[in-house]
């Protein structure tokens, strides 16, 4: 097993800029010219950390706090708070969600992601009582898998919360989304990485990562316009179960590190930020 900061590093581009680039009616040969200014650097990890078994058994969101670890969890609609050492719970209720998917704290009362009925829930982060419910924005039968394979309309997926703002990613409007946590009134939005954003997190640096499960890959973001500052994709042959790899979910960051959970296997790993 290799260390956690032995990585491999190249180049990629950004999918909204090369549509940017088209946009500008650019000639075929001028093309690649352009897209070598639009790149942004990829991260291969090497390895990632089991952590340990998350409490219930379809662990869909993270969020960090100084507490301990919450997991909300799509199967059982739980939520737990527990160590961040050996997963050990230190608080768990049942909640109102319908298949939650995304959970944040913001230092009073968590909220959720219920995302089967299209919700964002404020709950007492003691009982779980649902304190208030808000819209999902860009609710919607999500894009990506074959056609007929996400026939149900969902909602919201990672949530964060920051400055008085609800952060929310989408994945079947293929959005992250900035809204009030008072009325849910959508205050601004840009371009989700890949086609199946989930979990997100805020680097120390003030950046957004953000979770793409299909691409089993780690987006850093500008929090501003959406722009892609680094990828970082799973090792490509793990985790895995069964002879075949895991996809991440939910995600979150403490200390220096990136957690996620996966939920086919009710598993929590983690691996350094990359510098």
């Amino acid at each position: 097993m290799r260390g956690d900061n032995e990585t491999k590093e190249e180049t990629v581009f950004d999918r909204r800029e090369c549509l940017r680039v088209l946009a500008l009616g650019l000639p075929a040969f001028r093309w690649m010219d352009a897209l070598a200014a639009m790149r942004f650097p990829t991260v291969i990890l090497d390895d990632v950390r089991f952590a340990f078994r998350t409490p219930g058994p379809q662990p869909n969101g993270l969020q960090a706090t100084r507490d301990g670890l919450w997991i909300l969890d799509q199967g059982t609609n739980k939520v737990a708070l527990v160590s961040y050492e050996d997963g050990r719970v230190l608080r768990e209720f049942q909640t109102e969600c319908d298949r939650g998917s995304g959970i944040t704290f913001d230092g009073t009362a968590l909220w959720l992601a219920s995302t089967y009925n299209r919700l964002l829930l404020k709950v007492d982060a003691q009982t779980g009582k649902t304190l208030k419910q808000l819209p999902s924005p860009g609710s919607g039968v999500a894009k990506w898998g074959a056609r007929g394979d996400n026939p149900t309309p969902t909602g919201a997926h990672g949530l964060e919360y920051l400055n008085g703002e609800l952060w929310v990613a989408v994945p079947p409007a293929v959005k992250i989304s900035v809204v009030t946590p008072d009325k849910g009134d959508v205050l601004r939005s840009f371009v989700a990485p890949g086609v199946r954003p989930h979990g997100i997190g805020w680097d120390p640096d003030g950046s957004l990562w953000c979770a793409e499960s299909n691409y089993r890959a780690f987006f850093k973001m500008s929090p501003k316009t959406g722009t892609i500052l680094k990828q970082v994709l799973l090792p490509p042959a793990q985790p895995e179960k069964d002879g075949a790899v895991l996809v991440p979910h939910g995600m979150t960051v403490w200390d220096k590190h990136i957690w996620f959970c996966v939920a086919e296997t009710g598993e929590a790993y983690r691996f350094p930020l990359p510098t």
